[in-house]
């Protein structure tokens, strides 16, 4: 059985209805939202453990939703939506969800997917809680801070996730293929470009000392200091 709150975001009343009897059923606690704005207005005053989100809605659709919390909280976040092309998927990583489901979807799926997501949410806030110093680059682990130089960096969950495992697997090569599945997961269905657009952003984000990740043609990526 599993335990947490989640917050379901549809603006179709029937299908938060059957995903909020289904989950209720497996031992979560659920909230609905029909809209971005209330969804916004629910973050900011309770807790939640994990937002499925649907991408195509009025007022304020998904993608704004996903970017708002994502300035202000490390909540995992499904997204859901009828549009499943790839551009959509990778867009949706950018903006910092963890996963993504297209509908129609079966139930089953949804429930391993929640779960997944979940667990390597709880196992990133098991961490040991100890300061990770790598050359310019400190990462707390406790609060889930990254600082360069001194100045703190504004990282998603998914992009503090793929540092924290190549700073501490540091000088090892990880094929893409490697990263989606130890930082994403196993039962992670996606493309490996996935790890691309998340090496971008972080690289980006890295400024000075975007080199520490650097790219082993053919093979992958690796963390390395002074080379």
């Amino acid at each position: 059985m599993g335990e947490g709150k989640i917050l379901v975001v549809d603006d179709e009343e029937k299908m938060r209805n059957v995903i909020r009897v289904f989950l209720m059923k497996e031992g979560y606690e659920i909230q609905e939202a029909c809209n971005g704005r209330e969804a916004l207005e629910k973050v900011s005053c309770d807790r939640f453990d994990l937002i499925l989100l649907d991408v195509m809605m009025p007022e304020i659709d998904g993608w704004t939703v996903c970017r708002k919390i994502r300035d202000d909280f490390s909540i995992p976040i499904i997204l859901m939506t009828a549009r499943g092309e790839e551009y959509d998927k990778l867009f949706g990583f950018e903006l910092g969800a963890d996963d993504y489901i297209t509908k129609p979807f079966s139930l089953k799926e949804m429930m391993a997917r929640v779960k997944a997501v979940m667990r390597r949410s709880k196992e990133s806030n098991e961490r040991n809680h100890k300061m990770i110093k790598l050359g310019a680059l400190e990462i707390k682990t406790l609060s889930k801070q990254v600082f360069i130089d001194k100045a703190e960096i504004t990282l998603t969950p998914k992009e503090y996730e793929l540092l924290y495992f190549l700073g501490r697997n540091a000088e090892i090569v990880y094929s893409r293929e490697q990263l989606l599945n130890r930082v994403w997961g196993y039962d992670f269905i996606g493309d490996a470009r996935t790890v691309d657009t998340h090496i971008k952003q972080l690289r980006e984000k890295l400024g000075n000392h975007k080199k520490y990740i650097q790219t082993v043609w053919g093979t992958g990526y690796k963390f390395m200091i002074g080379e």
